[in-house]
């Protein structure tokens, strides 16, 4: 048998589910008589989590008052999740981070790639013996794929090469589009300066930094 709960995540209270609709809506909705409390406090299952008592001390909000900071807490990370969803998902319908672009003079026009190379301080990409790409922030670096970033992982994914074994070459230049590989780096990049930003932008949970973990763990 269900069962529905009268305290958000506290299981006390509990009451069947399937419990007629106008038994349900007897008193303030929720099954409590009509002369209970209407405001909800801080009773419920998160009201010690360590992110409450940190919001409460950053709001001065006093002990009992309604757990309104949980609430926010929950609506930014969904917020946070939505827009990271959107972005990632619709990649190529990102606009591309404005990077300087450096034409070779005398050389024929070419967005074909071959092999890209980073400069060492990873600011400027040579994206072929044509085209240059410079003005790449570090903040590009910081969204990671495993052990590198996505950037460096477009980069090492998007070149010309054969399979000793089979002799097939892997090409992923586009005949029908040849900006492609281009535009694909700026939306990357875009994409990720985006993503640091909204995670570096969402609230403290509270909890305990690494280095406490570690040195917890280590002393059990």
């Amino acid at each position: 048998m269900g069962v529905a709960t009268d305290r958000v995540g506290t299981g006390t209270l509990a009451r069947p589910a399937e419990q007629s609709s106008a038994s349900a809506l007897k008193g303030d909705g929720l099954g409590r008589p009509e002369d209970a409390p209407r405001t909800t406090q801080r009773d419920d299952s998160l009201a010690n989590h360590p992110a409450a008592s940190t919001d409460k001390a950053r709001n001065g909000a006093p002990e009992g008052a309604p757990f309104q900071t949980e609430l926010e807490l929950f609506r930014a990370f969904v917020k946070a999740g939505q827009r990271l969803a959107k972005i990632h998902v619709h990649y190529e319908q990102q606009p591309e981070y404005p990077l300087t672009k450096r034409e070779k003079e005398g050389e024929k026009l070419d967005y074909r790639v071959t092999k890209m190379r980073l400069s060492k301080d990873k600011t400027m990409l040579t994206y072929n013996q044509f085209l240059t790409l410079s003005g790449i922030p570090p903040e590009t670096y910081e969204y990671r794929l495993g052990n590198r970033s996505a950037l460096e992982w477009i980069i090492d994914q998007y070149q010309v090469s054969t399979d000793k074994r089979s002799g097939i070459t892997n090409d992923p230049n586009r005949d029908d589009d040849k900006g492609y590989i281009l535009r694909l780096i700026g939306q990357v990049i875009t994409i990720s300066v985006e993503t640091v930003k909204i995670v570096n932008s969402l609230p403290p949970l509270g909890l305990p930094e690494a280095s406490v973990i570690e040195t917890a763990t280590t002393a059990n």
